[in-house]
């Protein structure tokens, strides 16, 4: 990274942060609470003065022997009922499939890796809810067939862009911010 603190950090230096805090996180040196909450400053941080305490206590790793981000995640459910909320790590590309069960996954918590993920939402007779932050800007590219597809939008400049695809046969597709709206348990 440069030496002005000033300068607007870019994504490779996020992600250059990024693989330092997991290599910090595998050899025990930052516990994962540490590793989610400086996970989220680095991924949200403007400058690179913004990231240099992040990692002023660890040691250099090469970046190209850890990786930055889970680039791909897959949260399949079958015949059953998977929540995933709280504090976690989610990808830069999500697919979530749910045949005769249900998937709930709360993002509003979650560190989002990066200023746009993608959410591929599968569903055949089954429920499938996403919690978005409140500030995300969602766009919904996704379909349904004999079914109930309800994408809350928004248009928020300062948020996350969460892109929402896939298609959904005979079954509910919920993607909104509130907590209202569905219940987790």
């Amino acid at each position: 990274m440069t030496d002005d603190p000033d300068l607007r950090a870019s994504d490779t230096d996020r992600d250059r942060v990024a693989a330092v805090l997991s290599e910090a996180l595998a050899t025990g040196r930052l516990t994962s609470v540490e590793h989610a909450d400086r996970l989220d400053i680095a991924y949200t941080a403007k400058t690179v003065g913004e990231l240099v305490p992040l990692t002023r206590d660890l040691p250099e790793v090469s970046t190209s022997s850890v990786p930055a981000t889970i680039e791909r995640q897959v949260i399949d459910s079958k015949f059953s009922k998977i929540v995933r909320k709280g504090r976690w790590v989610a990808s830069r590309n999500t697919t979530l499939t749910a045949r005769f069960g249900a998937l709930i996954i709360d993002l509003s918590d979650a560190v989002l890796p990066g200023r746009e993920i993608t959410i591929e939402t599968n569903a055949w007779f089954s429920k499938l809810i996403v919690r978005v932050p409140d500030n995300a800007h969602v766009i919904d590219e996704g379909g349904s067939m004999f079914g109930k597809r309800s994408v809350t939008g928004g248009s928020h400049a300062d948020g996350p862009l969460i892109r929402v695809t896939g298609k959904s046969k005979f079954s509910k597709v919920i993607v909104s911010r509130g907590k209202d709206d569905w219940n987790l348990h």
